[in-house]
């Protein structure tokens, strides 16, 4: 499986893509809100021959929805998101202009997800893994094939995920990070939201919130 980070938004969040040698690939929290990141994420995929083929969400917060409505309209694929989360996509830019910025209605969610499903695309499948506490619907993607996680805002490099925010629970998640991300090979590369990469193992070892 292939990977590409990218950096959008005023908030700067990690929107990835995946794909493998069928040239099927998934877009993860697409998040582009400028122009020039919409035409930064198009060129990439045209010009690697990709074929999206799923939209997915880490979760429902408006910053990791703002390039939705940009690829509904570009490969008219829908939103999967937990359906916990759904009532945070209908509210998204109302909640975005709590933070003063200002985004179009993304679209409404077409499908959802629940702990432990399977998303296959091309050759590859990826495993949700839900745990809640940064919001009620949060989850993670793993491929165990390639020790490869795309962790949203359960955790960072040295942090996990804000649980000031609206039924945000801080025990919930970090009993879930414990519980279902811990467990992990060490060796696993964990992909957040926002920030650098890190591995299972280093956040294990060093993370003080999960010491």
């Amino acid at each position: 499986m292939n990977i590409k980070k990218f950096t959008f938004n005023p908030v700067e969040v990690n929107a990835i893509i995946l794909w493998d040698d069928t040239l099927e690939c998934v877009i993860i929290d697409a998040a582009c809100f400028y122009p020039q990141e919409e035409q930064k994420l198009q060129s990439f995929i045209e010009t690697n021959h990709l074929k999206p083929v799923r939209l997915l969400n880490t979760h429902g917060h408006f910053d990791h929805l703002m390039g939705n409505l940009f690829v509904e309209k570009t490969w008219g694929l829908k939103t999967e998101i937990h359906k916990e989360d759904n009532y945070l996509v209908e509210n998204a830019s109302n909640q975005s202009l709590m933070f003063g910025i200002s985004m179009s209605k993304p679209p409404l969610s077409g499908g959802f997800f629940d702990d432990g499903d399977v998303l296959t695309f091309g050759n590859s499948s990826l495993k949700v893994i839900y745990v809640p506490g940064h919001s009620l619907g949060g989850v993670a993607f793993y491929s165990e094939a390639d020790k490869l996680l795309i962790a949203g805002d359960i955790l960072f490099q040295g942090s996990v995920g804000r649980t000031d925010l609206p039924k945000g629970n801080y025990q919930q998640l970090i009993t879930g990070i414990k519980e279902k991300l811990l467990i992990l090979d060490p060796d696993t590369k964990v992909y957040c939201g926002h920030g650098p990469e890190t591995t299972i193992g280093d956040e294990k070892r060093f993370n003080q919130f999960l010491n």
